[in-house]
């Protein structure tokens, strides 16, 4: 699942734990971890923010959400240029304040990720005797025709892993500047 890169045995449970994705036939799955040295409270502050992706998801625009910001409520999701898409249509499928998990499924847009369904956790964990997370992505999708399982797993991992380096500069960023206090809803 994460293409040649042991787990260890915490994360491995973890990601048996909440990560079960149900790849079908033509279709690849991958999980990637990051430790960041912020708190957990912090790290989730910006990721279960389904109304502001942006907050730390580079190529992410602009969003606005329809529904009551519940599961279920949906985001127009604007990507920046340079990929190849500039609109994204995404389903709140899973949001646990209590275990830090958050659960999305691309339902549209002008990209090619069809059946896109990801899970993100923060976990709490110590560096050096300081909090930090450990944060796992796991995803599944369609391979489109012409590309591979390997083709496509590569390309969503690379965003992927854009993503939660961008988190962990904003989170760390953010602990550097004293400010632990979750972001306000």
């Amino acid at each position: 699942m994460n293409h040649g890169d042991a787990f260890s045995a915490k994360e491995a449970e973890y990601i048996a734990r909440h990560h079960r994705h149900q790849p079908r036939e033509n279709q690849c799955t991958s999980a990637l971890v990051k430790h960041i040295k912020a708190p957990a409270h912090l790290v989730w502050s910006l990721v279960r923010r389904f109304d502001q992706p942006q907050k730390y998801k580079p190529f992410v625009s602009r969003c606005v959400v329809k529904g009551d910001f519940g599961i279920g409520s949906v985001r127009e999701v604007n990507v920046k240029s340079g990929l190849p898409a500039t609109t994204s249509t995404e389903r709140l499928e899973l949001l646990d304040d209590n275990v830090h998990i958050l659960g999305v499924k691309f339902v549209g847009g002008d990209h090619r990720l069809r059946n896109y369904s990801s899970i993100i956790t923060v976990h709490p964990e110590d560096f050096d005797g300081r909090p930090g997370t450990l944060v796992i992505e796991s995803f599944v999708v369609d391979v489109p025709d012409g590309n591979t399982n390997d083709e496509t797993c590569y390309f969503v991992e690379a965003l992927i892993r854009c993503n939660l380096k961008s988190l962990a500069d904003v989170s760390e960023r953010m602990a550097v500047q004293d400010r632990t206090e979750p972001i306000d809803l």
